[in-house]
């Protein structure tokens, strides 16, 4: 493949009109453009330029070249400055993927505010009980909930938050007042896909694993918001954030249980590709939402 740097060198010697000339104003040495028009005319297979000693004349196919070789530059120089544009203006189209409950309940929100100070964005949000492959989808980033799983993405925590055990009150109604785990434990459950066990201290400090029995789960759910809904129709117990159901313990539509035995906060996450450099869209929405979470 022809080098661009000959394309360069051709340009600036016909442009200066020697090769001594084109040497100074590339600040290399008359041998070193000598050699390079050279072998851009054997990579060519043409003659561009016939040469005495007071002058350079383009041949017929060297004006042709010319011609096409100042469009290819000017072609090659735009390329290169839209891509690092995306470093140091917002431009360009942002992808993200979460969940549909965190979308509707955070991100959706947020960019509002976000686009409003930067116009020239433009923002893909996908959303999914599923975790997308940032990689082979060409998502920016994802933004996820929970505990981490190993994977060759790159992390960042944007905020943490609480997760409640509730029922309806109909529930507790039929089985009895909750107020040990043995109590809780023996209430139906209901579970999540990719929540199979999670930590709870209790009223003197120390630490169990809620760990429902398969068995024992009378219906999983792959998403939050369904798992919302089974608890409200009083189908078991869910392990809830409390983004996600504050208007229903408001309205009593659930009920907390064990309030003084709280589970471990779990945290908010953007997972980005393991990348040299990171697009200035994809940090600018990070520290966007690190900063929103501290208002």
């Amino acid at each position: 493949m022809v080098s661009l740097d000959r394309f360069d060198t051709f340009k600036a010697v016909v442009e200066a009109g020697s090769l001594t000339a084109a040497a100074d104003l590339l600040g290399q040495t008359r041998a070193v453009v000598s050699f390079n028009l050279k072998r851009l005319e054997a990579e060519l297979g043409v003659t561009l330029l016939t040469r005495n000693t007071r002058q350079l004349a383009l041949t017929d196919a060297g004006e042709r070249f010319y011609q096409r070789c100042l469009r290819t530059l000017d072609e090659a120089r735009l390329a290169i400055e839209e891509a690092r544009s995306e470093h140091t203006q917002l431009r360009g189209t942002l992808r993200i993927t979460t969940t549909v409950e965190y979308a509707v309940a955070s991100v959706v929100p947020a960019l509002e505010a976000f686009r409003q100070q930067h116009p020239l964005l433009n923002i893909h949000l996908s959303t999914s009980s599923t975790h997308a492959d940032l990689i082979s989808e060409r998502f920016d980033l994802a933004i996820r909930l929970g505990r981490l799983l190993d994977s060759n993405l790159r992390a960042v925590q944007l905020s943490t938050f609480e997760i409640f055990a509730v029922a309806a009150p109909s529930l507790v109604a039929r089985h009895g007042p909750v107020s040990t785990m043995e109590a809780l434990a023996a209430l139906p459950k209901l579970g999540h896909a990719r929540v199979p066990e999670l930590t709870v201290t209790d009223a003197g400090g120390a630490e169990h694993l809620y760990l429902p029995i398969p068995g024992e789960i009378t219906i999983v759910a792959d998403n939050s918001a369904t798992l919302r809904a089974l608890a409200v129709c009083g189908h078991g117990v869910a392990i809830l954030p409390q983004w996600l159901i504050q208007e229903d313990l408001d309205s009593g539509a659930l009920q907390r249980l064990l309030p003084d035995h709280p589970f471990t906060r779990q945290g908010v996450y953007a997972l980005y590709p393991d990348t040299r450099h990171l697009p200035m869209k994809v940090r600018a929405f990070i520290d966007f939402m690190k900063e929103r979470d501290l208002r």
